[in-house]
């Protein structure tokens, strides 16, 4: 892809979130679309939303389970990121047609105190870094068809990290917990949709530990000249699979000692 095709998919995503209309896929449009490309036309939406006003207040790590993983015949996570209006309050309501097709996942979020980055950032830098933890859902969004219409032919991952990797909102637990408070591998979620359990899972399917998923992040961002500022907010992953969240849904993530986090649909 050339930048002009990049600066194009940009606009056309943007388009999309504002319109509520989905694009085709971009692996479609574009067959040598590559990873260098995707994160290509995620800067592209990242500038033009600075450029608009907006602020990042975080990032997000997606594809960290081996189940997400398999199923896009992934090896590696991908990450996205957060700007503030994506911040929902604990028990908000997400206005009816906020979303094209919205979904959630559980997540423990960590808020840093301190910058990270580099190419040799460890755990104990991370824990060093780290101000609190907290229950978190990740409202996922996708600005791109599912599926080609004529051909059946699903999205790819390249797709979904052109599209800030699903990104679309975060909502944070009122809980705060010292980053050593809990065994963050152990810390999971009931997550319900109307009062009806979907989807359980444990902080382990992180990449066997949330910490080692912001350390990926940061060594990721160093290859871009990047790194985590202070006071932002890292999504670390999640460990269920995503629920979908059709007008009405009431969800509700339990994180048991950790907290819990409520959003709803209207």
């Amino acid at each position: 892809m050339t930048p002009q095709d990049h600066a194009q998919a940009a606009a056309d995503l943007l388009v999309a979130e504002k319109s509520g209309e989905q694009i085709g896929l971009l692996t479609k449009r574009h067959p040598e679309m590559g990873m260098d490309d995707a994160y290509a036309v995620q800067n592209a939406i990242y500038r033009a939303k600075l450029a608009a006003g907006q602020r990042v207040i975080g990032w997000k790590i997606g594809l960290t389970s081996k189940a997400m993983q398999y199923a896009l015949n992934i090896d590696i996570p991908d990450s996205g990121i957060l700007f503030d209006d994506m911040l929902f309050e604990h028990g908000a309501t997400v206005p009816k047609g906020r979303f094209i097709q919205p979904r959630i996942e559980a997540e423990i979020a960590f808020v840093l105190k301190a910058p990270l980055g580099g190419a040799d950032v460890t755990c104990e830098d991370v824990i060093a870094a780290t101000d609190f933890v907290a229950p978190s859902i990740e409202i996922l969004d996708t600005r791109i068809l599912r599926a080609d219409p004529k051909t059946g032919e699903t999205r790819k991952v390249f797709d979904t990290i052109s599209d800030n990797a699903a990104n679309a909102g975060i909502v944070l637990g009122a809980q705060k917990h010292a980053i050593d408070a809990f065994d963050l591998r152990w810390v999971g979620a009931i997550t319900s949709r109307n009062a009806e359990v979907e989807e359980t899972g444990l902080g382990a399917g992180v990449l066997n530990d949330p910490i080692e998923s912001v350390v990926w992040l940061a060594r990721r961002m160093a290859q871009y000249g990047q790194s985590i500022e202070p006071g932002q907010i890292i999504l670390s992953g999640s460990f269920i699979r995503p629920v979908e969240c059709p007008s009405g849904s009431q969800i509700n993530a339990d994180f048991g000692d950790f907290g819990h986090v409520d959003i709803t649909f209207a």
